[in-house]
Formats: structure tokens, sequence, C-alpha cells
């Protein structure tokens, strides 16, 4: 029997409801697949620091560390300033955990409206990996005579070539795996960013060439890759960029395959400790009200148990939010949806959880 231990983050506003409905399907899929877990709670978010000013203590790293796996609901508290949760616990878990590895699929499921005209499930399935812990994230740069006429501000783009190469082993190495059309795609602007593209270009085709010759590599500039994403999504298989870019064009990826609240990604660190997500933000004005739509931390849920391995008990969680999504249930994702039909964040998370149980 496998056994593991999950580091739970609720976060904020509406996370810690989410949360617990991934959880509540994770527990039906590891009963019906002989798999076990323990939990720890991590209370770090909005209200924590408002009670003692901490963020992230420095033994929070460690903590974290010894997991398994980490399961997010959502960061963000409207009386805590823009950017001190984020940087503080996001972004620092990133970094110091080392997951430089951002993974997005885009898939449009059965049941659930595109906002594209004439498109399906077919033409609306591909991932984006995107380097999630250099480039202009890390914040290279500064400001120089603040409040002056004469400020200057620079933030630069800075990766190393082992920062770009383990990036791109991993995005080759999954669209190996996946095996759906052989394809990558590096997203990128070579034509204007040419020091930190021409980086990644030249060792996208050489590490092409000399390991995976059996995948087929095609590049796009940044702009393309959003004009082909709406027009022509079915192009895609697995999209490698970096951060900013990589940022910019899964949030367009979100929206395509039914918006923020179906969808989840993965912070991964293939050699140590992972953190799974919704997309979606706290949507503090919903908390206590039981009616925000769990999907997307379902399918984070879904994501961790692919992730360590347990490809049994994931595929059956995502054919149980497909029978969900595909039972007339619900006629949107919406708050005002979710409410019409009578239906709660919980009830959502009890029905995929009992169809778990009856796959």
């Amino acid at each position: 029997m496998a056994h593991y231990k999950i580091g739970l983050l609720p976060g904020d506003g509406t996370g810690p409801e989410v949360l617990d409905e991934g959880l509540k399907v994770m527990r039906a899929a590891a009963a019906k697949f002989n798999v076990t877990f323990d939990t720890e709670l991590f209370d770090f978010g909005g209200e924590r620091y408002k009670k003692t000013g901490e963020v992230l203590p420095d033994s929070a790293i460690g903590e974290l560390a010894q997991c398994d796996a980490l399961f997010l609901g959502a960061i963000g508290h409207p009386d805590v300033a823009p950017g001190i949760l984020e940087k503080g616990i996001l972004l620092r878990v990133r970094f110091e955990l080392d997951q430089y590895i951002n993974l997005r699929p885009v898939k449009l499921y059965p049941g659930v409206d595109t906002p594209l005209k004439d498109k399906g499930p077919e033409e609306i399935d591909f991932v984006v990996i995107r380097e999630n812990s250099a480039g202009l994230y890390t914040g290279v740069g500064g400001v120089q005579r603040q409040g002056t006429p004469y400020e200057v501000a620079i933030q630069n783009m800075v990766y190393t070539r082992n920062e770009v190469d383990r990036c791109l082993r991993y995005a080759f190495e999954y669209a190996r795996k996946r095996n759906k059309t052989n394809t990558l795609t590096l997203c990128g602007k070579t034509n204007v960013l040419t020091y930190v593209y021409g980086l990644w270009e030249r060792a996208f085709h050489e590490m092409g060439k000399a390991e995976f010759p059996d995948v087929k590599r095609e590049y796009a500039h940044v702009d393309a890759t959003t004009m082909w994403m709406v027009k022509n999504p079915e192009w895609f298989d697995v999209v490698v960029t970096g951060n900013m870019f990589g940022d910019i064009i899964t949030d367009l990826g979100a929206m395509i395959q039914g918006g923020m609240g179906i969808a989840a990604g993965g912070n991964i660190n293939p050699e140590g400790v992972s953190m799974f997500e919704p997309i979606g933000g706290s949507a503090p004005k919903y908390t206590g009200m039981n009616v925000i739509n769990p999907l997307a931390c379902i399918f984070a849920g879904q994501m961790l148990l692919e992730h360590l391995g347990e490809s049994a008990a994931a595929a059956a969680v995502e054919q149980a939010c497909v029978d969900f999504l595909t039972s007339g249930t619900l006629k949107g994702l919406s708050v005002s949806d979710i409410k019409a039909a009578g239906m709660s964040t919980t009830k959502i998370g009890d029905w995929i959880a009992d169809r778990v149980a009856q796959l």
C-alpha cells in the first residue's frame, strides 16, 4: 500500500472551501485504489499575517520539504496589500523548493463552454510548460531617484544555460510521454529579445537534435502564439516558454478551456517537492457562502495524484469530473449557475467523490 504525506495550504478567502472538496475527492480515490496519505496543515495566509505580521517563517520551507506533495487552496486577502502574500508565500515556496516547472494543462472538457466558436474538446487539448523560477520574476534590478522626474526603474530578464536546459529537458520528456503528436513548440521572442530567447532557441535545437530526435520541434513568437491559441488551438501539443510569457499565455489558456473555475496547475520540482493549485483566485466576497465552484481544485488534486504515480486514482478523479460536467447538473460554472441548480461547493464535491467510489 502506497502512503504519502500531503501538506495542505488552504490560504485565504474561498481557498479552504475548495481545498476541502479537492481533498474529499482525493480521499475517495485513495480509498478505492489502496492508497493512504496523512496531511499536515499550514496556516500561512492573510489572517496569520494580520495577527502576527509573519508571512512565511524561516522554518516553514524545511517543514514543507518533508512532504511528498503540497496542495494549495488560494492566496490573496483583501486586507493585505497586493504582492505581500503572493511574493512572500507563493514565489518564495516556488523558489526555495526549486519548483522550476509550472505545468498547465489546457484541456476543454465535455459539457464545458468555451468562448471559441466551433471549437470543442478535440481541438483544445494541449499543455504549457512554463519556466517557473528565473527570468523577470526573480527581481534582478532596482530603482534610482524614485519619486523624481528622473526616476529610473530596471528589471532584468536573466537566465542561465542550466535553467533553460532543465526546463527544456522536462518539456521534451513530457511531449514524448504524452505521445499525442510528439510536438514541442518553443514560445519566445527571438526577433526582439535576441539574447535571452536566442539562448532558449539554441538550447532547444541542440537538445532536440542530440537527445530527442523523435520529438518534432516548432517555434512561435509569443504574440503569434496568443493568436494561434485562439484561432487554431488544435495546432498545439506541448508548449514550452519562459516565466513571464508563460504567465500570460496560461491565463489565455484557462479562458479557452472554460475559465479560471476549471483550470488547475502544478509547480513542479521533478527531483523534490511539488505544489498543486487551482488557477483562480481566493474570491473573498464569497467566503463562507458555500457557493464557489471547486472543480479547479479537484482537478489540481487529480494532477497531484498523477504526479505521485497514482495514475489509476488520477484517472478515476478525471472521469468522475467529466461525468459530473456532462450530467446536466449545472448549466455553467459560475456562482449564479451553482445557485440556480440548487448545488453548492460541498454538494459538487460530494457528487464527484460518490462517483469516484462507483467507478
